[in-house]
């Protein structure tokens, strides 16, 4: 059944918003004051459509310069306007705090697309006919959208597609879902394969010989090794940094850096700092020009890494890292007494426990990081409650044509 709406506006997913019998019905690649053509989705919810024709589009409706975009699922918004797009994402901002009851003005967005993603993951299927599909996930479904090009990636990333084809290939008998991941270093190309399971020797040796074709820096399966050429090393302010197979990094070298400066301008008074859910150590070896640094993840192998770089550096003041599960065992008030600052940058599902430790501590200083404005606001109402003033947000667009937004903010008693 075809029906005619009208998008009300661009809702919190990139999907437009159309007002049907006082309901919201979403329609995705459309845009605010666009009347178009959409057919329900099979077996999706019944306030999702599919759109078949723009009847009349909006002035701000631009022309997406990827040739997968509307059925790849990587990107959401590629053909809205930039300026109108970055109020947008901004105003996802604003609007969250003002619904949390958070009061703070909001810097404008900072733009941190940079030359592109470094890391992605890209799944290998068979699909019907047993033809192999290496791609990314369509929108909204299981199924692989096959790419040879994508223009959103750091020109760093030039052969990830073509080596994630050769790496799939092989392994096509075991008949098993793949997910390549692959993260562009100084050294090149770090990739880790998972899904095959456990692996016969002759088919090691053939990844191995995939590997040195497509000059991979290192190959792992699971994290564990299959060749490495030179260890895949990244730049982190001064230091060096050897990264573990499957680490986590930041979306963009551009991403990283905007965080990063503006975590370092709140504390650039701190003398010791607690980084939790250090990772690798993007703030905190930055961080250590200046202050001294102890720093927590559940993650040891990011842990290690973290400590065996700033022990390589010189001109750093001490960094002190250590392996804790922050959810199951956050720092507590006492263990906080000897810091004068803490940045925290927890995953997508914030940090609840820690939050609450934090609330009930007497640290004169709080910097957050966060990639989902929801947890942040429930983890900033617990800092707020517990008598912090919430001084500054800024948010960050690391993850362009999405509608994915980063902040930083900087909390004081």
């Amino acid at each position: 059944m075809v029906e005619r709406l009208l998008i009300d506006h661009v809702g919190h997913f990139g999907d437009g918003v159309a007002l049907v019998g006082g309901a919201s019905v979403y329609v995705p690649y459309t845009l605010g004051g666009e009347t178009v053509e959409v057919a329900p989705v099979p077996g999706h919810h019944p306030d999702r459509r599919r759109l078949l024709a723009v009847e009349h589009a909006s002035p701000e409706r631009i022309t997406p310069f990827c040739q997968h975009f509307g059925v790849c699922g990587g990107c959401a918004i590629q053909h809205w306007e930039t300026e109108r797009y970055r109020a947008w994402k901004r105003h996802l901002v604003v609007e969250t705090l003002a619904q949390a009851k958070l009061d703070c003005e909001v810097d404008p967005l900072i733009d941190a697309h940079g030359q592109g993603r470094r890391r992605i993951t890209l799944h290998a299927r068979m699909g019907t006919h047993d033809v192999l599909k290496v791609g990314f996930a369509a929108a909204n479904s299981h199924e692989i959208v096959p790419v040879d090009q994508c223009p959103i990636l750091d020109p760093a990333l030039g052969g990830a597609l073509e080596a994630a084809w050769a790496i799939a290939e092989p392994l096509t008998p075991t008949a098993k879902p793949l997910d390549i991941q692959i993260t562009a270093t100084d050294s090149g190309l770090d990739v880790d394969v998972r899904g095959s399971g456990p692996l016969p020797t002759k088919m090691i040796t053939t990844l191995s010989r995939v590997a040195e074709a497509h000059r991979l820096a290192r190959l792992t399966r699971h994290g564990e090794l299959v060749l490495m050429r030179s260890p895949p090393t990244i730049m982190i302010g001064v230091a060096k940094v050897t990264l573990p197979p499957g680490s986590f990094l930041q979306a963009t070298v551009a991403g990283e850096e905007a965080l990063a400066t503006l975590a370092g301008g709140h504390c650039k008074r701190a003398k010791h700092i607690a980084d939790l859910f250090c990772g690798v150590g993007p703030f905190a070896l930055r961080l250590a020009a200046n202050s001294k640094i102890s720093a927590f993840d559940s993650d040891a192998g990011a842990v290690e890494a973290l400590q065996k770089a700033a022990q390589a550096t010189s001109g750093l003041k001490p960094v002190k890292a250590e392996a804790r599960d922050l959810f199951r065992r956050p720092l507590m008030p006492q263990e906080l007494r000897d810091y004068d600052a803490v940045v925290f940058d927890p995953p997508r599902q914030g940090a609840q426990a820690q939050a609450v430790q934090l609330a009930a501590s007497k640290i004169p200083l709080v910097v957050a990081v966060s990639c989902n404005i929801a947890t942040f606001t429930r983890d900033a109402r617990i800092l707020v409650d517990g008598g912090y003033r919430l001084e500054a947000v800024t948010p960050v667009d690391q993850f362009r044509h999405t509608p994915h937004v980063e902040l930083v903010a900087k909390f004081t008693r």
